[in-house]
């Protein structure tokens, strides 16, 4: 798959996306139905039926590539995978369900173990991050797309600000943070954290392991393509289609960090 296959997938997927958006935020007011799945999460028909539309989509686009979706069952008990799909149909769900604007809609395509393309929507933030390669990572601003790069987005001189999953820092976050020099962190939810990094609007995100690859895969197609970087805690590179979807402890940098 070359890149201009990629980018007209992306280009055509960019329209279900933005109708997705919508009916999260209008099943949303009209009152959410909530269930509590076997690992305990819950999910509501928002999430299943952007789920659905959002496959719907992908697999006409592309009939022949694997969807693997957290809504569904559907290969998940498959183990090295090497092209495919990974569908995250709202990540953070309780976000979504407290009427709070940090949660997104997400699908990466995979390709030999790598997330090439990916598309992140935040409806509640109406902003909308896609990629389809080295470099052409974008933000949809005004209804134009603006090329994402952290090299040129983020000042040498601007003091390092990091996201975080939660206002306490582990002791092992910490001393990141303090080996980087950051100067405030920001409490964040859901792969919106990719997004600002890509953005220029923050520098670092360090995680322990907990969240699956279909939380994070989108992100790191737009982080990486956009000069940023995802890692393991021992600085290899992330790849996709492990045993059961897991992912390691992460850290996700900003250019001007990489060299750090």
């Amino acid at each position: 798959m070359n890149l201009e296959d990629k980018k007209k997938i992306v280009l055509d997927l960019i329209g279900t996306f933005q109708t997705a958006s919508k009916l999260s935020l209008s099943l949303r007011k009209k009152g959410l139905k909530e269930t509590i799945k076997e690992d305990n999460t819950p999910v509501t028909n928002g999430d299943l039926e952007v789920n659905n539309l959002l496959i719907d989509k992908i697999s006409k686009l592309t009939p022949d590539i694997l969807i693997v979706s957290e809504e569904t069952s559907s290969n998940k008990n498959l183990n090295n995978l090497s092209t495919f799909w990974l569908i995250d149909p709202i990540d953070g769900t309780y976000d979504y369900i407290n009427n709070k604007d940090e949660f997104t809609l997400n699908a990466a395509l995979i390709i030999n173990k790598v997330p090439e393309i990916g598309i992140i929507s935040a409806p509640a933030k109406n902003r909308l991050f896609y990629t389809y390669g080295d470099g052409n990572s974008f933000e949809i601003i005004n209804n134009k797309a603006q090329l994402l790069n952290t090299k040129i987005n983020t000042s040498d001189n601007e003091n390092i600000k990091a996201v975080s999953y939660s206002d306490k820092l582990k002791n092992e976050i910490k001393d990141i943070h303090d080996k980087f020099k950051v100067a405030s962190y920001t409490k964040m939810k859901s792969s919106l954290k990719f997004c600002v990094i890509a953005a220029g609007e923050f520098d670092l995100y360090v995680a322990e392991p907990r969240a699956s690859e279909w939380d994070i895969a989108a992100g790191d197609a737009i982080l990486s393509n956009s000069g940023g970087s995802i890692t393991d805690m021992n600085g290899e590179k992330i790849y996709y289609g492990k045993k059961d979807f897991k992912n390691p402890g992460i850290i996700l940098k900003s250019a001007r960090l990489n060299n750090g």
